[in-house]
């Protein structure tokens, strides 16, 4: 489907792959909604590119249901986390290994239980983005994988929920496949493991091949929205090298 003229809330869109998503989705004519918690960036992100911002905490109930309501967007992008609290598994705390349970796994149930709730028009569509660490494990990064993971999981149970209640509503899984530097957690990560193995966080990088930036992890994104054979899908890789791979086929 075409992009233009689309309403598209995205959290966490203030910055990193949120903010490589939203120049993308501005690109190709869609109507942007940015809801992070840091107002200066917001304003950054306004007076740039002409989005509509709201700054709000997206672990807030309340937040995700009165944006729902207000804005009514035919597209979700569940994008916002915490970084990773990096450390070795015997030397990590548990509010560290917890972290991305308490700001990712919390917000991801508050946002798709309103979309559910409100619940959001027939067609819309609901990206929660996931990491390959759901794949793969991230031994330095505390609960972050099984987080990721959970979120996965939960854009399954949405799919459910939204079926029995034949609401239309589809709720996919975005993972991208490799660290991303440039970003909050992609730094926190390739500077960990970096530093692990004895190389310089650039050299680390290079070891998942072609780079996937901000602005081309957007466009990745727009591509999967507009092109039908990516519709019914439930979770989708994506990599510099190998573009969109389809990790899970069906969604319901």
């Amino acid at each position: 489907m075409s992009l233009k003229d689309k309403t598209i809330v995205v959290t966490g869109g203030s910055r990193g792959l949120g903010l490589g998503l939203v120049e993308a989705l501005v690109a190709h004519g869609a109507q942007v909604t940015v809801v992070a918690r840091d107002a200066e960036a917001l304003a950054s992100v306004r007076a740039r590119l002409g989005v509509a911002t709201i700054s709000a905490d997206v672990t807030e109930e309340t937040a995700a249901q009165r944006i729902l309501a207000e804005v009514r967007p035919d597209i979700l992008v569940l994008n916002a986390g915490a970084k990773p609290r990096m450390g070795r598994l015997d030397q990590v705390s548990w509010a560290d290994f917890t972290a991305t349970w308490d700001t990712d796994v919390k917000a991801g149930l508050y946002w798709l239980k309103s979309a559910l709730n409100l619940p959001l028009k027939p067609g819309s569509r609901v990206l929660v983005v996931s990491s390959g660490a759901a794949v793969n494990g991230s031994p330095l990064s505390g609960g972050y994988a099984g987080a990721k993971r959970m979120l996965w999981i939960m854009a399954k149970y949405a799919n459910g929920v939204a079926q029995q209640k034949r609401l239309g509503i589809r709720f996919q899984a975005i993972v991208p496949m490799q660290i991303i530097g440039g970003t909050g957690v992609g730094d926190a990560g390739a500077n960990a493991y970096a530093g692990a193995v004895g190389v310089t966080p650039e050299q680390f990088l290079t070891r998942f091949g072609a780079p996937l930036p901000p602005g081309e992890f957007g466009e990745r994104v727009v591509s999967l929205l507009d092109d039908p054979q990516y519709a019914e899908g439930l979770a989708f890789g994506l990599k510099g090298d190998t573009g969109i791979t389809i990790l899970e086929g069906e969604a319901a």
